[in-house]
């Protein structure tokens, strides 16, 4: 007789996945290793899993913008002009430096 595999009552690999890229998957976490009480490394992971849509929806879209990711030319992101500052007068360039010759 042969047995057929079932799925009552579990979650199988598809819906953990399916939540995963949907919801986003954090991992982080810190190695140290030290000697004598003196730090000899120290390494620091942070991981982030998810779709692309759901990262585009939390502001992670740097591969737009990476022109070894893209074949089109790089778009620089939107730059916002800076406020000028209220009540200050623009300071004069300063004159070029000569020196006289003896």
């Amino acid at each position: 007789m042969e047995r057929v595999p079932t799925v009552s009552g579990t979650t199988n690999l598809v819906d953990i996945l399916d939540r995963v890229l949907d919801k986003g998957l954090v991992v982080a976490g810190d190695i140290r290793i030290s000697l004598a009480n003196v730090e000899l490394l120290t390494i620091r992971i942070r991981l982030l899993v998810c779709s692309v849509d759901k990262a585009e929806q939390i502001g992670l879209n740097w591969w737009k913008y990476d022109p070894h990711l893209t074949m089109q030319a790089p778009v620089a992101p939107p730059v916002l002009p800076r406020p000028s500052p209220v009540g200050r007068r623009a300071r004069p360039a300063p004159a070029a430096k000569t020196r006289r010759r003896a």
